[in-house]
């Protein structure tokens, strides 16, 4: 038996391990920490490759690649949307990432992403809804109480202070699953029989369903001056969530435009439509919000950069701990000319 050299071994981060680290570091810190190295490379926006993901649809669902790179590193995420998979027991979203050293091009880094793309979406609206939303800002709207739902709860909770959430889902057993997951976190939890009654009284509300087709989820006499939303349901061409007036009268800020274009909300809106990209904000190129009446739309459609950030998070986590296990990944042979000879003495 041929042992594999230390060059052939890549970390790789099971699902099991990630949810480890998770426990290991604590839920609320990993979101705050997360969110910190995710608003590290917004600032860093300027340097990365970008380009939107690479799709390929069909009538059920979208298969997606999701690269970029900073120069040093190279990383990409494979992720899929298949919404009927839930009826059939299965996740609407799954994934898997990698980084690679551009110098070698070798891969340091392999890892699950459906719990860490679950987790990074939810930081993410945790940053732009610090950036965003009133200072003051204490009650959530969850509309959408799927896979997605704890995750942005608490994590507003850790980042923004967030201690109410007001749960509705067009499927009341997914309010009761949240509710029952989100007991004892620390938040006063409200189930709600519509959005209409989920929305009263918050600050900021969350819309993050998943039915591939075009959605009013909220109408526009629905929402009221100051508050902040974060539509994060929209990830590919045809699926939106909120009537296009309330997007014409809300301050929009995006990730990515050419890909929020294809899959955003603001896909319903003309060419000449307004909007900041949310890394300027960040960065301090660009206003946020500007008054407490203002209406501000976190058009959150999940970029490359943002699971970039997550798996260096991830990386430097796991250095000096048992949760991750070493892949033998790629062939190493004594003689970089001698592949086929590593393979014959392999026999």
């Amino acid at each position: 038996m041929i042992t594999p050299s230390h060059l052939a071994l890549v970390p790789f981060v099971s699902v099991e391990n990630m949810m480890r680290l998770v426990h290991h570091v604590g839920l609320e810190t990993f979101l705050k920490e997360l969110a910190v190295e995710i608003e590290a490379d917004f600032k860093r926006w300027p340097i990365f490759d970008k380009a939107p993901r690479v799709p390929s649809h069909s009538d059920v669902g979208v298969i997606e690649l999701m690269p970029t790179s900073d120069g040093e590193l190279y990383g990409f995420k494979y992720v899929n949307g298949h919404p009927k998979n839930m009826k059939e027991g299965l996740q609407t979203v799954t994934g898997f990432g990698l980084l690679a050293d551009v110098n070698t091009g070798y891969p340091v880094l392999f890892s699950e992403m459906t719990v860490l793309t679950a987790l990074r979406t939810a930081a993410t609206s945790a940053m732009a809804t610090k950036h965003l939303a009133r200072p003051n800002s204490r009650v959530l709207a969850m509309i959408g109480n799927g896979a997605q739902s704890e995750f942005q709860t608490i994590a507003l909770k850790a980042v923004c202070g967030i201690d109410t959430v007001r749960l509705y889902d067009i499927d009341p057993a997914a309010t009761e699953k949240c509710a029952a997951n989100l007991a004892g976190l620390g938040i006063t939890i409200v189930k709600c029989s519509s959005p209409e009654e989920a929305i009263e009284g918050a600050d900021v509300i969350t819309t993050a369903t998943a039915d591939k087709e075009m959605q009013t989820i909220l109408t526009d006499n629905m929402v009221g001056n100051g508050v902040h939303i974060n539509a994060i349901g929209g990830d590919c061409p045809g699926k939106t969530e909120l009537h296009r007036d309330i997007v014409a009268r809300a301050s929009m800020f995006v990730e990515f435009p050419a890909q929020t274009r294809i899959e955003g909300e603001l896909q319903q809106m003309p060419l000449d439509h307004p909007f900041t990209e949310l890394w300027e904000v960040i960065n301090g190129t660009a206003a946020g919000r500007k008054d407490a009446a203002e209406i501000t739309l976190f058009d959150g459609v999940g970029f490359a950069i943002e699971d970039f950030a997550a798996l260096r998070y991830v990386q430097e986590k796991i250095k000096g701990t048992t949760f991750f296990k070493e892949l033998d990944m790629i062939a190493d042979p004594d003689d970089p000319r001698d592949l086929f000879g590593m393979v014959l003495r392999a026999k």
